[in-house]
């Protein structure tokens, strides 16, 4: 009778034992997600930025383009004038 209430007494601090590591592994899966979740928002926001500073200097190298262009037709229209 000692053997069976000894292994019941072990086989219940195993489970109890057992059941605070699920509570932690839990824990640790939703502090996993929600460090993973930051982690893409900050993904998708970087890339946002990198998108935005892409078109600023597209749209920056396009107005020094018109810029040229201007001083062009402004020189063909003086020599036209001087013809």
């Amino acid at each position: 009778m000692k053997k069976v209430a000894l292994t019941v007494a072990v086989l219940a601090l195993g489970l109890a034992a057992c059941g605070s590591k699920t509570a932690n592994a839990v824990d640790n899966t939703a502090v996993e997600n929600a460090a993973e979740a930051d982690l893409n928002a900050a993904i998708d926001t970087s890339a946002d930025a990198a998108n935005a500073a892409d078109n600023a200097l597209d749209n920056a190298g396009n107005a020094v383009e018109n810029v040229g262009n201007s001083v062009e037709n402004v020189g063909n229209a003086v020599a036209n004038e001087a013809n």
